[in-house]
């Protein structure tokens, strides 16, 4: 790549069915998806050459867009060979690869009758999203001012755009201050997530994770519950309030860019990087790179 800027690179984004230059995968600025938010995206990592676990992230992205009032022009097997075919083609390894999918400029105001439904794939290096540092001393998270919303209020178990609009105030908030991170409680003032990843506690052996009723239930968070279990490891997902982090010893994040991250503070808590959660980073590590 010759730019830090995502919009001045060499290589090629797949855009409605075909391979365009980087530069040229452009949308006009009345684009609806703009204005409104009218879209749903996908992260995922290719490890080696292979993109984990693609078919479920593709799957989720024509779900979200179905959440969102609108119908995807391609299919899954189309979406998962986008991905692979913009790997390929820019010579790419182990990458972070972005489908999205909006509504365009056909027409702008609330409504949406007349939009047509357009989709690209991104894919670009990427390495760890907090560093390796992280991985070894664990991330500071402050606890942000804002909340999660109930699943009456938005279409919560989308992976839409307009979902993250208070994670990036959360997140800015939180480097601002100090941190690397923030936790986010929900409307109920329970614990829920970081600003994109899901978060789990270790106490007395058993791992507690908050039930996913009012965020994304993360593919990456399925995986660890997965391997924890494998492991004999008990999980229990359950609402979890803030106070209980006074009791827990370990905590992790878990996302498709954080894969499995420690924490070594919350706020007033604090945690140690102990050997549950060192245990399944490397399991996931050994899963995504096939060992």
């Amino acid at each position: 790549m010759s730019s830090t800027s995502f919009d001045d690179r060499d290589g090629v984004i797949w855009f409605n069915g075909e391979l365009v230059p980087w530069r040229d995968a452009n949308v006009h600025i009345l684009t609806h998806a703009l204005h409104y938010g009218s879209s749903v995206f996908e992260g995922q990592r290719a490890y080696r050459g292979e993109i984990f676990k693609l078919r479920e992230h593709s799957q989720r992205l024509i779900d979200s867009g179905k959440m969102l009032g609108f119908e995807n022009t391609y299919s899954v097997e189309e979406i998962d060979q986008a991905a692979i075919d913009v790997v390929k083609a820019n010579g790419l390894v182990d990458a972070y690869v972005r489908p999205v999918a909006w509504r365009g400029s056909e027409m702008m105001g609330v409504a949406t009758k007349g939009t047509k439904i357009h989709l690209a794939v991104a894919a670009w290096e990427w390495p760890s999203y907090f560093g390796e540092e992280a991985r070894l001393k664990g991330l500071r998270l402050e606890i942000a001012k804002w909340k999660r919303p109930s699943a009456e209020t938005e279409p919560v178990h989308a992976k839409a755009a307009g979902l993250y609009m208070i994670a990036s105030l959360c997140k800015d908030a939180a480097t601002e201050h100090g941190y690397d991170d923030a936790l986010m409680l929900d409307y109920r003032g329970q614990v829920a997530e970081a600003t994109g990843a899901n978060i789990f506690f270790l106490k007395d052996g058993v791992l507690h994770t908050p039930k996913p009723d009012c965020f994304l239930d993360g593919i990456t968070r399925r995986t660890v519950i997965d391997l924890a279990r494998q492991r004999g490891i008990e999980v229990i997902e359950r609402a979890i309030m803030p106070e209980e982090m006074a009791g827990f010893e370990q905590a992790f994040l878990t996302g498709t860019a954080a894969e499995v991250t420690p924490l070594c503070e919350i706020g007033e808590y604090n945690f140690v990087v102990g050997d549950v959660c060192k245990t399944l980073m490397k399991d996931y590590d050994d899963l995504v790179n096939r060992r």
